[in-house]
């Protein structure tokens, strides 16, 4: 493995320590690393409504999982099978906790994993959620991989950080410099370029652009107040994000992709049928 990986891990079981240490959090199931619902978001319950909408019945790999804060709404929304991969074994043993917790042993399963190389056959997944993993990744390795274990009508959802913001990475840098993120994953955000890339693997992509201005409320959000601050600037985000040029500079992205290329349900010995024992 890597020095970059073993970097990654490093990071992300470090915060995962944090995250159980910090009694001072409430509801902490329902939070992430940083210590806030995602939900209280637009693009993140994009993601979820759409999910709700799609996963029903299906086999669904969190892709990046962490600390399993989308498996769990993953399953109660009636998917099939879902299963949560990592590297950060740290984070995998506070995502199994919650699994325990809510009873959902049979329906959700969490494996150490490297992404950029799955261990699940060919032709696995119905529907793949990536909830915010690519930057710690090498897309050149990862993109070939999803597209592996995705079939041939199934989708990858994703939401990321987007990368061309002057103001947002500035802020990107400085996180860097005090630790809270790791020099790969700072200068890996998902940019226009990687769309480009996606394209060439798959027939149909959407994408959507969310939170203009409204990242300026994410630090308060835990304060009095601060959920209706980001109401306001949610409110006026959707308004400046109806201008084309101004979607570039959006701090999340939400990309739908689906229908891989050069796919065909007979060129792969796993079936549908025999992807997941019922």
């Amino acid at each position: 493995m890597g020095d970059r990986k073993k970097i990654e891990i490093e990071y992300y079981d470090k915060k995962a320590e944090e995250w159980l240490d910090k009694e001072k959090i409430k509801k902490k199931e329902t939070a992430d690393f940083e210590g806030f619902n995602p939900l209280l978001l637009d693009s993140f319950r994009f993601c979820y409504q759409w999910l709700k909408e799609n996963c029903k019945n299906k086999v669904v790999l969190d892709y990046g999982c962490g600390n399993g804060i989308h498996s769990v709404p993953l399953a109660k929304m009636g998917a099939k099978k879902v299963f949560g991969i990592d590297l950060s074994e740290k984070s995998l043993e506070i995502a199994r906790e919650k699994i325990k917790k809510e009873g959902l042993e049979g329906k959700v399963e969490f494996q150490k994993m490297d992404c950029e190389k799955m261990e699940f056959p060919a032709n696995f997944f119905d529907i793949i959620f990536d909830g915010g993993t690519f930057s710690s990744l090498d897309l050149e390795s990862a993109i070939p991989e999803l597209v592996r274990v995705l079939k041939p009508n199934g989708s990858l959802i994703g939401i990321e950080t987007f990368g061309h913001n002057p103001f947002t990475n500035l802020k990107r840098k400085i996180n860097k410099m005090i630790g809270k993120r790791t020099g790969w994953a700072a200068g890996h955000i998902f940019k226009m370029r990687d769309l480009d890339k996606a394209r060439q693997y798959f027939n149909k992509i959407e994408i959507y652009f969310f939170h203009l201005i409204s990242w300026i409320a994410f630090p308060f959000l835990n304060l009095p107040g601060g959920k209706l601050l980001l109401k306001f600037f949610e409110f006026i985000d959707k308004i400046l994000l109806k201008i084309p040029f101004s979607r570039k500079y959006a701090f999340k992205i939400v990309f739908i992709f689906s229908n891989p290329k050069g796919r065909r349900d007979d060129l792969f010995l796993t079936s549908s049928e025999d992807s997941v024992n019922d």
